[in-house]
């Protein structure tokens, strides 16, 4: 927008023209923000509070009056409050390089006033007290121009071609060299020593190869005695595995072809045997059963003819008995017991037959006995004559 300002983040923008800034000020300070002005009414300028550096090369006289030169660097900037805004515009607006100009003559001459009350040793081995001392005393008159410093370093002192520095340091230097060469003797040992301690290592490894050599060279020679020793040994050792070997395949062998025997001939025999056997056992079972089945079916054969013959040989008993005087006592029963006793006459007969004919059955059936034949009057008698 025409007219509006803005200032950068490390300036500050200052306005004049108006009315005047804060404390009594000939021009506004702004920072930070942004600001409407007229154009023509009012006029800008731009502060930088950006970091500076200034250099300074001095020489001073110390305290022994032996001349150093002294170099230092010093980082400064323009205070961020409006009275520093203030004061450095005030003094380095138009040309803000003289800034660091003045910052180094300050720091100067503080130096040099500082060194004038210190020695050489003191310089050389207190420079954070001395870069301590030119900032504290060079604080009040920077903040009267507006400046604060952040760091001073000292980065050399030279006393040139005097040689006070260097003679300083020589018994520094001889102490350091002294060391030096006590640790350069004493490497220089140890590497001896340590070069004879890799000498006697050497030859003691040499001494025990060449015993674990003979030691080697004597087993050698020693298993080679035994294995000439060992050579007619191992033979007949062998010659007698050999043998033991062959007796053995010969064992088995025979009991292989044994195996073979009854299997090819003792099992077949054994076998046929059996088959013979049972086969004359099966023979002489049905012959058996054949005999016996002849001998019952005679019998049965001999029993059915002698109970064909019953009758007629009852009928030729009776025929016998047609001539006889018989007297009957009791009448029919009489006559039955007659009949009956025929009857039994016939039965004792096929019984006897049987018994000389050897037919089963014979000796129970004549164990029975003739009927019993009963006598007298009152029993029914018969009498024959």
């Amino acid at each position: 927008m025409f007219g509006y300002c803005v200032p950068a983040p490390d300036q500050a923008m200052l306005i004049s023209g108006g009315r005047r800034g804060h404390g009594g000020a000939p021009f506004r300070v702004v920072t930070g923000h942004g600001k409407f002005v007229l154009p023509v009414m009012r006029k800008v300028r731009f502060l930088t509070l950006a970091m500076c550096e200034a250099e300074v090369e001095e020489k001073c006289v110390s305290k022994q009056g032996i001349t150093l030169t002294v170099r230092a660097v010093i980082a400064f900037k323009v205070g961020n409050d409006n009275e520093s805004i203030v004061n450095a515009g005030q003094r380095f607006l138009s040309d803000q390089d003289q800034m660091a100009v003045l910052t180094g003559r300050i720091f100067a001459g503080h130096l040099r006033a500082i060194i004038g009350s210190m020695t050489v040793e003191e310089l050389i081995t207190e420079r954070q007290k001395l870069a301590t001392e030119v900032l504290d005393t060079s604080k009040s008159e920077m903040a009267k121009i507006g400046l604060i410093v952040d760091s001073l370093q000292i980065q050399s002192i030279d006393d040139g071609d005097t040689g006070y520095i260097d003679a300083m340091s020589a018994p520094h230097k001889a102490a350091i060299q002294r060391q030096a060469q006590i640790a350069q003797a004493q490497a220089s040992q140890a590497s001896a020593e340590a070069e004879q301690e890799a000498a006697r290592n050497q030859a003691e490894y040499a001494r025990q190869t060449a015993v674990v050599q003979a030691q080697y060279n004597a087993e050698v020679d020693r298993a080679q005695a035994q294995a000439a020793q060992a050579g007619p040994l191992a033979e007949a050792h062998a010659q007698q595995e050999v043998l033991s070997a062959r007796t053995e395949l010969a064992q088995r062998a025979a009991d292989l072809r044994q195996q073979q025997l009854v299997a090819e001939i003792v099992k077949p025999a054994e076998a046929e045997a059996e088959r013979i056997r049972v086969v004359a056992l099966a023979e002489a079972e049905r012959m058996k059963i054949q005999a016996e089945a002849a001998a019952s079916h005679g019998r049965v054969a001999l029993d059915r003819m002698l109970i064909d013959q019953l009758p007629q040989i009852v009928k030729e008993a009776a025929s016998g008995l047609s001539g006889a005087n018989v007297n009957v006592l009791n009448g029919a029963d009489g006559l039955g017991e007659i009949a009956a006793g025929l009857v039994g006459q016939g039965l004792t007969i096929l019984d006897s037959v049987r018994r000389n004919m050897g037919a089963p059955g014979a000796e129970n059936e004549a164990g029975r006995g003739e009927p019993k034949r009963r006598g007298g009057a009152d029993d029914g008698a018969v009498e024959v004559r």
